[in-house]
């Protein structure tokens, strides 16, 4: 009986990156999340000033979630002449990868070090930030969400400065766990716009993926417009086209195959 119990510990997986989304490549993208649930546990304990908590993080995957980043990318790419390449070749990433991690630190703009550094430039240290902050008995007001810039400053240097070591942590993980991953500001952008990271002022989009080919390098020119998913669908159009056209109107292939010639004997 005890056998039994452990008999049905048993079974078959096809694992494959190809078709998108079938039940093969959803097992293949079932390790990438894994992977990236431990980057964000590598992002949550990378060495902080101060030590104290101050990073948000979220982690989407799915082929609708996933989709929701890349278009909210393009939306973005028309907003700016200089992002609009970039932006847009940068959506076809994400949709090519399997997960995307979103980092913030919601202390940057609310709780900075107070540690009168002088990291953001200012010669009056903390107070430079102060005085362009709405507060009250030296707390800062953060309910105020409007601003003419993408990310609304002034930020605390050095809290922006942890969030490069939140953001390293992470990568390294997945560099470690051979998992391809790449930092970026517009995934971090559409990510902020989309509500992730909700209490951060800064936000940092790491798309992954574990396929033959890393996604996140070596893209072609115009790669919104020429990349694999829209030479498939090409390639499925011009199929269709040809098996109309191309051998004939009403093709028969029942009757209307052409004859073998017969050979002829020279002799």
């Amino acid at each position: 009986m005890v056998m039994e119990k452990y008999d049905q510990q048993r079974g078959e997986e096809r694992i494959d990156e190809y078709p998108r989304f079938s039940p093969q490549d959803l097992r293949r993208r079932e390790g990438t999340i894994l992977a990236a649930r431990l980057c964000i546990n590598a992002a949550m304990t990378a060495p902080v000033a101060g030590g104290v908590a101050q990073v948000q993080a979220a982690l989407v995957y799915g082929q609708e979630e996933l989709e929701g980043v890349a278009r909210k990318m393009e939306e973005l790419a028309y907003t700016n002449e200089r992002w609009k390449r970039r932006f847009l070749n940068e959506a076809v990433m994400v949709r090519e990868s399997d997960a995307v991690i979103f980092l913030g630190d919601y202390r940057a703009h609310e709780t900075p070090l107070d540690a009168m550094c002088g990291m953001c430039g200012a010669e009056k240290g903390c107070a430079f930030f102060y005085e362009r902050r709405e507060t009250k008995d030296g707390l800062v007001d953060v309910t105020d969400k409007r601003s003419k810039t993408p990310i609304k400053g002034p930020l605390c240097s050095a809290r922006v400065n942890d969030l490069g070591y939140v953001m390293a942590s992470a990568v390294w993980m997945a560099q470690t766990l051979l998992v391809d991953a790449r930092p970026f500001m517009s995934v971090g952008l559409a990510g902020m716009k989309l509500g992730y990271c909700d209490k951060s002022a800064m936000v940092v989009g790491i798309p992954m993926a574990s396929i033959a080919k890393n996604p996140f390098q070596d893209i072609g020119i115009d790669y919104h417009l020429i990349n694999m998913e829209k030479m498939i669908d090409n390639t499925r159009k011009n199929a269709v086209v040809i098996r109309q056209t191309g051998s004939g109107i009403h093709f028969d292939y029942r009757t209307q195959y052409p004859k073998a010639e017969k050979e002829v004997d020279n002799g």
